[in-house]
């Protein structure tokens, strides 16, 4: 039976707000939120040291970066679900301690795939939380005033990479990258007594059968995808494996699209895409947080190892990015009213896509301001096409279907994340092997070159310990990691002018209507 797309009606149901109003909610969900999106990008001013203390590789790297987000965008949509039925607070709540737990459990690991293994758990922990944090406002603010709730979370989305970079730049002037996930683990408990003191504990007022087979096929589908790019790049792309991993792909991607249509109540209905609010705003969160994910993880290692920035410094060097980012979404309801939102949508994806570009251009001689002219222009980028394609996805739901929607909002992003993390630590990775100088790599012992071919941060650790012998090295190695940089951003430029294109000719230019 095929279902037609769940739109907003007359019949909803009533505004509910906690012990604090609708600030209380705004804090306390914007506080869950900042604790997810924070460990996204926190361990990335980390992977320098991650890459000597445990030994690890470019691809190992990515894994410990992706392992978190893969297994949030691969559960966030079925937990959301989850969320609808049992209460939005109840499942956040939880998320929180499971999120606690294994963060605190990361702090011991003593070795690359143990802190894998503990960064997906905590990925299972942050998918309880994230739906919550969007339905929840959604649901408990008027709908005069729901767009400045959503600008206000969505503007926290972006700016929450930042915070957690700034306070893991801080803890790792004094201490090891552990000290990250001891402080994620205190945080947890916080985001949880704020939601139990100040926040509803809103549900769907008529829930439905949980859809099983929608829920495995869409998490297989966003794994094996992941596991596809990541080592595709490091065993081949015609390795059986690899080949299998994508095959993979496609038919839990077809299977979710053939039974979400044969099913009463599926987890997203397919035929949602059909909405062309909808279908815009998800294809422009998803790109947004592709880009700029992508971006921080290659990013950061410009500022550390190129620019010999120490954590904290290197942090605060994208703190432009939140400076901008904020006001440009507060102000990005008034731009879609007076612009509309096919403008909004394309003029955010395209400022995003140039600043990236200006970046891609620099070498190992530009420094910062060529630097940081491209992060703010990006930073207005982000903070446009983030609000507007938010609000496109959420307007396009009734209120009882927030939570279904915030966790399409949630998966879009995190699935972006977690492919551009992939993709561009993929692409990184390949270019800065090959561009790597010959002589002076194979004139060193086995071991020391693996290292160096293992990571940009490993072969400038050799080339330190070679004193003025390993000059030509520590040349050969900055030189490579600009050229993984570049080919990674150009890459990624190319994902969001097409998207920005296709915004240009398929989005609408009109919001829906918020009931």
């Amino acid at each position: 039976m095929t279902t037609t797309p769940h739109v907003a009606t007359a019949t909803t149901p009533p505004v509910a707000t906690g012990r604090g109003g609708t600030r209380g909610v705004l804090f306390a969900m914007c506080l869950s939120l900042v604790l997810v999106v924070a460990s996204v990008s926190a361990l990335n001013l980390a992977l320098p040291d991650l890459a000597i203390d445990l030994s690890a590789s470019n691809s190992a790297l990515t894994w410990i970066a992706d392992a978190y987000t893969v297994a949030l965008a691969a559960l966030v949509l079925p937990l959301g679900a989850i969320g609808d039925r049992l209460g939005r607070r109840n499942v956040l709540v939880a998320g929180t301690v499971v999120f606690g737990a294994a963060s605190l459990a990361a702090s011991f690991a003593d070795s690359t795939g143990t802190l894998v293994v503990w960064r997906a758990v905590m990925g299972l922990g942050a998918a309880m939380i994230m739906p919550g944090t969007l339905s929840t406002i959604t649901a408990a603010f008027p709908p005069e005033q729901r767009s400045k709730g959503v600008a206000t979370w969505s503007g926290f989305a972006a700016a929450g990479a930042i915070i957690g970079m700034l306070a893991a730049g801080a803890l790792l002037e004094k201490f090891t990258w552990r000290s990250i996930f001891v402080t994620s683990a205190a945080v947890a408990l916080a985001a949880a007594l704020a939601a139990v003191l100040l926040a509803p504990d809103t549900k769907d007022s008529h829930p439905h059968r949980p859809d099983v087979a929608g829920a495995v096929s869409t998490a297989l589908a966003i794994g094996t995808l992941v596991f596809g790019i990541i080592e595709g790049n490091e065993k081949g792309w015609t390795e059986p494996v690899v080949i299998g991993a994508f095959a993979v792909t496609v038919v839990c991607f077809a299977a979710y699209a053939c039974l979400g249509r044969r099913t009463e109540h599926p987890l997203l209905d397919p035929a949602l895409f059909g909405i062309r609010g909808f279908r815009a705003g998800a294809v422009t969160v998803l790109v947004q947080f592709m880009a700029v994910f992508g971006f921080f993880f290659v990013g950061l290692q410009y500022l550390q190892l190129i620019l010999d920035y120490s954590p904290l410094k290197a942090a605060l060097a994208l703190l432009p990015v939140a400076l901008v980012v904020m006001p440009v979404s507060a102000l990005t309801p008034r731009l879609v009213h007076r612009f509309g939102m096919k403008a909004a949508m394309s003029a955010g994806l395209l400022l995003l896509g140039a600043g990236l570009f200006v970046i891609s251009l620099l070498d190992v001689d530009s420094g910062y301001l060529p630097f940081l002219g491209g992060l703010v222009l990006a930073g207005v980028g982000i903070g446009l096409s983030g609000a507007v394609g938010t609000s496109a996805i959420t307007g396009s739901l009734g209120r009882g279907q927030q939570g279904v929607a915030s966790a399409m909002n949630d998966t879009t992003r995190e699935v972006g994340s977690a492919v551009g993390i992939a993709l561009m630590g993929s692409i990184y990775g390949s270019h800065y092997r090959s561009a790597l100088p010959a002589a002076p790599v194979d004139a060193l012992p086995s071991d020391a070159a693996e290292s160096v071919r293992h990571s940009a941060a490993a072969g400038l650790y050799v080339a330190d310990r070679l004193g003025t012998q390993g000059a030509a090295l520590a040349d050969g190695v900055r030189s490579a990691f600009m050229e993984g940089l570049s080919a990674s951003l150009v890459a990624v430029c190319v994902v969001v002018l097409a998207a920005a294109v296709g915004a240009l000719l398929r989005a609408p230019k009109t919001p829906p209507a918020a009931d």
